[in-house]
């Protein structure tokens, strides 16, 4: 195995840890009683476990500036949080190699007991976590060695930085990262240089498939599923709908009526809500461009079609018809609570819309024809194909894409091969 650093979106770097090169100075919890406020629950919420700093060799650093972190449903200030750079980063790698170097030493079983301790810290604080969605306290709590787990979090500013320092230090033998094609290009060239293997989980442009003999009902609720997960804002997440003829007008009209009876748009703090803000502005404007470019194309909006009046950054949950290929939500991926649907009239034409997209993460069919069922889960160009079904991912199934969505494979015994390296021992004249 190898000393690995996991990249997420080149915002949060988790990784493993060791003292830094530099004193850094700890933060204080300010941002304590505001979130305690924000979340609504402050007699519940563990100050043990909401932290802003970075988090190298078993220790809680700060950097020397910080970023501020908004709430994305009323956009208020939640806290500031530590502005790691390249000597936070190049610390963290030590760290993870000095930890490594007994680390890996240190049996399945064993390691087994250490994540099943960390487990059971996270059920015991789920209430808590749900709403400050840090665990690397209970890491600390469960006995995870210093330098074996690491956090540094920087700014957009500093991103770039930080992921050429870990991708390029000769100490990392591994690269795992999560996040857009765009990003994931720039990381495969700067580890190219030493040779380090990676692993790539990419942008995604799903295709929702829907033929003439699937059962509408079940596919409407796997296009729910598939679809308004967080709001639209996963990479596994439908954002083509291609629907045959013969069922099309039935299926728009059973997937509007479950939208508007059953997606409740809001804080998420609110019992009631079901779909939350987008993350940020810029990812409205995103979906505002691709429906008023569906739309100034010939789309009909079913339902939706603009922000919320909730706040700025929310969008109604919405339903396109009438969509073809020449319009940006059909070309590239959304991400937000849009659905445009795609009229087609033969297998082999639903197999090449979906399949001509540079990306290939996930793919979702519903057909009740068993012959039909093997040829188009083959001929499907993705890493994931769901038959009759919205939800795909589980720990035990190897996650990942083909074509521009990635490399390796996360989750199942495939996904522990991607961390391993095999090595040929011959032995001789004993």
């Amino acid at each position: 195995m190898a000393t690995c650093f996991r990249l997420r979106s080149c915002l949060a770097l988790h990784l493993p840890r060791t003292p830094p090169s530099r004193v850094l100075r700890p933060r204080a919890d300010y941002p304590v009683a505001r979130i305690r406020g924000y979340a609504r629950g402050p007699a519940r919420l563990s100050s043990a476990l909401l932290r802003t700093d970075g988090f190298v060799g078993g220790s809680w650093l700060s950097a020397a500036a910080t970023f501020p972190v908004h709430d994305p449903a009323s956009g208020a200030e939640l806290g500031l949080v530590a502005d790691c750079g390249v000597p936070e980063a190049r610390a963290a790698v030590r760290a993870a190699y000095e930890a490594f170097c007994s680390w890996r030493g240190v049996s399945a079983k064993e390691r087994s007991s250490l994540l099943r301790k960390w487990y059971n810290l996270m059920i015991q604080n789920k209430d808590d976590l749900a709403k400050i969605i840090t665990a690397e306290s209970l890491a600390d709590q469960a006995g995870i060695p210093p330098g074996v787990y690491n956090v540094i979090p920087c700014s957009q500013k500093k991103a770039k930085e930080v992921g050429e320092a870990l991708c390029t230090d000769p100490l990392v033998s591994k690269i795992s990262f999560t996040g857009s094609t765009a990003t994931g290009k720039v990381l495969l060239h700067h580890a190219a240089n030493s040779v380090k293997r990676v692993s790539m989980e990419l942008g995604g442009h799903a295709p929702f498939i829907v033929f003439d003999s699937a059962n509408v009902d079940q596919a409407v609720a796997g296009a729910m599923a598939s679809k308004f997960r967080n709001s639209g804002q996963t990479c596994v997440c439908s954002n083509r709908f291609l629907v045959q003829r013969g069922i099309h007008d039935s299926f728009v009209k059973k997937f509007a009526e479950a939208i508007k009876t059953n997606l409740h748009v809001g804080n998420g703090f609110e019992e009631r809500t079901t779909q939350g803000p987008l993350i940020n502005e810029k990812a409205v404007e995103k979906v505002e461009k691709h429906v008023s470019d569906a739309i100034s194309k010939g789309a009909t909006v079913v339902t939706g079609g603009k922000r919320h009046q909730v706040g700025k950054n929310f969008f109604e949950p919405t339903l396109l018809s009438n969509v073809t290929q020449d319009m940006l939500c059909s070309q590239e991926e959304t991400f937000g609570p849009v659905a445009p649907v795609i009229k087609f009239d033969t297998e082999e034409e639903a197999v090449a819309i979906a399949n001509v997209a540079d990306v290939g993460l996930a793919g979702y069919f519903y057909s009740q024809d068993p012959a039909q069922i093997w040829r188009v889960a083959e001929r499907l160009e993705v890493g994931m194909v769901g038959v009759n079904e919205g939800l795909i991912s589980s720990v035990e199934c190897p996650f990942g894409g083909v074509k521009q969505s990635g490399l390796g494979r996360e989750g199942s015994k495939y996904g522990i091969d991607e961390y391993l390296e095999l090595k040929y021992v011959c032995f001789g004249g004993l």
